[in-house]
């Protein structure tokens, strides 16, 4: 079985609990924190388009008017940094992969999946078509091509793929690191695994990007809000506001996305060159991940179990936990209110077009996994 919080505290010690060995946070809101005091959110990464309904629940005072006081945003520092970092108690809410979050439920820690933001997984296999020398619109094309991805479960996903698809004996797969992009507008691989957000900023530089989404053949969630348990015990009506909050954030980004980005870059004014980019992160987001089957019928940020399993069955062929845990034990839907306008009726507030968007480069082609459909979007990522 996995760790004991002690001895998890013990081997990484309280201010090193990431992977890059980063401090502590400071000033974040501890689990103990009644509502009065407010509370932070720490994101899973630095702030950008795909964290734009927290701060446009912030800056709308949708927060304020669910009758939670958001003090802070943090910028993270990975998926796996906010996992711990929840589970430790350094923060009562944090945005983090359901990877990560399996993860350090194996590992003596036990935050809890409150909400699924991102109903698909992000991870998409893409890549250009100058680098391809044409289009590619199905998993066969791969075979004698070679793949680059990142570590982690991209990588892990991106390998499943290919092996579901019946092509990974005829794949090189190898490791890009964190230049993943780079390497394939220079040709150094011939396609690249990623998460969506790569291929819109490979479309800043390329004609045209081609990208087929793991999801279409292996049912994964993405980014999730994390709740402390102690914390969520102590306050479950800030969770709900929360959740309820960010729901119409999401809503309201949805249908004024220009407006809503540049909410994120006021907030954050580092991101005032990328901001079209962000924008189109945010688009591509709204657009094909945040809706599912489940939230049509059940409401905004709802789990159901089989993406977890699979998750979790991936995670532990790979031997990448730390030991055992039932993945019906990380997520909970009693913080979700059905009857809230802005989660039950979700569905039906929000006008999703194509899967694709519009950015400042090239055109960007998302194509099924399964088959040869393509969908095509004009302009481009």
């Amino acid at each position: 079985m996995g760790e004991t919080r002690r001895q998890f505290l013990r081997a990484t010690g309280a201010g090193a609990v990431g992977l890059t060995g980063a401090a502590r946070l400071t000033g974040a809101v501890g689990v103990t924190a009644g509502q009065d005091d407010g509370v932070s959110l720490l994101l899973n990464w630095k702030p950008n388009g795909l964290h734009v309904p927290y701060y446009a629940a912030q800056a709308r005072g949708f927060y304020e008017e669910a009758g939670v006081e958001v003090t802070n945003i943090e910028s993270g520092q990975g998926s796996d940094f906010s996992a711990k970092q929840v589970g430790l108690g350094n923060t009562p809410l944090a945005i983090t992969s359901a990877d990560q979050l399996l993860n350090v439920n194996t590992r003596g820690l036990s935050p809890t999946a409150a909400g699924v933001v991102m109903q698909r997984s992000p991870v998409v296999v893409f890549t250009t078509r100058e680098t391809f020398g044409g289009e590619f619109t199905s998993v066969d094309q791969l075979a004698g091509k070679t793949v680059g991805t990142g570590p982690g479960m991209v990588r892990i996903l991106t390998r499943l793929l290919l092996e579901r698809r019946g092509v990974l004996s005829d794949v090189e797969l190898v490791d890009s690191g964190f230049d993943t992009v780079q390497q394939l507008l220079a040709g150094d691989i011939d396609a690249a695994g990623g998460v969506f957000g790569d291929a819109v900023t490979a479309g800043q530089d390329a004609s045209e990007v081609f990208s087929i989404p793991v999801a279409d053949a292996i049912p994964s969630y993405g980014h999730v809000v994390a709740a402390n348990d102690d914390f969520a015990d102590s306050n479950p009506d800030a969770v709900r506001g929360f959740l309820r909050a960010t729901a119409r954030g999401a809503a309201w980004a949805t249908e004024n996305p220009g407006e809503a980005t540049d909410l994120l870059v006021e907030a954050n004014s580092s991101l005032e060159q990328s901001a079209e980019v962000e924008r189109a992160k945010w688009v591509e987001m709204a657009n094909g991940y945040v809706l599912s089957e489940a939230v049509r019928e059940q409401g905004w940020g709802w789990s159901e179990s089989e993406p977890w399993a699979t998750t979790y069955e991936a995670l532990l062929d790979a031997d990448l936990l730390g030991g055992e845990v039932d993945p019906e034990s990380v997520w909970t839907n009693e913080y979700l209110d059905p009857d809230s306008e802005y989660v039950g009726d979700y569905a039906s507030r929000v006008s999703i077009g194509e899967t694709t968007t519009t950015g400042g480069g090239g055109s960007t082609t998302t194509a099924g996994s399964g088959n040869d459909e393509t969908t095509t979007a004009g302009g481009g990522n």
